[in-house]
């Protein structure tokens, strides 16, 4: 059966490496920091000027005054520390955050990203995703496989606003793992239950298998 988004996550927490400052967009990417191996130390950093955020508080230890770049509560840890937004945005910006993990609405075959709006919808604003595609050395993008009405969103070219162009490396939905190389995209993974038939039959970007593809 798919992958549930916590399930998505804990994927997601894969590609994470000792030593990495990450950046984990609003949504499901918020899920990650709870599968972070015990083995592999990571620093997260906020966009709102935070850097060593620590797990999401139980109810009897929220500060409301202390949030993450998506206004949710979280807690600090003894090394965290703060600073403006200004100097978030210039490490984000300098190339000093190793990999970002950001939810999509729709992602191209090339690795365009589209994840910030929809035409006639409100929206909050850009937020930091369009500095973190452009700043970050590594991108993986976690999304449902297609949207609520059963249409595809890994399409052959997105017709939302883009954050950013060929961005993507990693693209892990509730179905497969795509990895972005300089042709094609490259199935290497399969969610439980998933044939090939299903991945083909939801897909619209075209994309090649590896020949190592894992099935769970």
């Amino acid at each position: 059966m798919p992958w549930s988004r916590e399930e998505i996550a804990q994927r997601a927490a894969e590609e994470l490496q000792d030593g990495f400052y990450v950046n984990l967009g609003i949504g499901i990417p918020t899920l990650v920091a709870n599968y972070i191996p015990d083995n592999v130390q990571v620093i997260l950093e906020s966009e709102n000027g935070m850097l060593g955020m620590g797990p999401f508080p139980y109810p009897d230890q929220v500060d409301p005054d202390l949030i993450n770049a998506g206004k949710q509560t979280i807690s600090e840890l003894d090394q965290t520390s703060y600073f403006s937004s200004a100097d978030s945005f210039a490490m984000i910006r300098g190339g000093h955050i190793n990999l970002a993990i950001l939810g999509a609405m729709q992602v191209a075959q090339n690795g365009d990203l589209a994840n910030w709006m929809i035409p006639g919808k409100m929206i909050k604003g850009m937020g930091g995703a369009m500095d973190l595609v452009a700043g970050v050395n590594k991108v993986v993008v976690i999304m449902d496989h297609t949207a609520k009405d059963g249409s595809p969103k890994f399409l052959k070219s997105c017709d939302l606003p883009l954050t950013g162009s060929s961005v993507t490396d990693l693209l892990i939905t509730n179905l497969a793992v795509f990895q972005f190389e300089e042709d094609k995209p490259t199935l290497i993974e399969l969610a439980p239950g998933v044939d090939l038939d299903e991945i083909r039959e939801k897909t619209q970007a075209e994309f090649v298998v590896s020949p190592d593809l894992k099935s769970n």
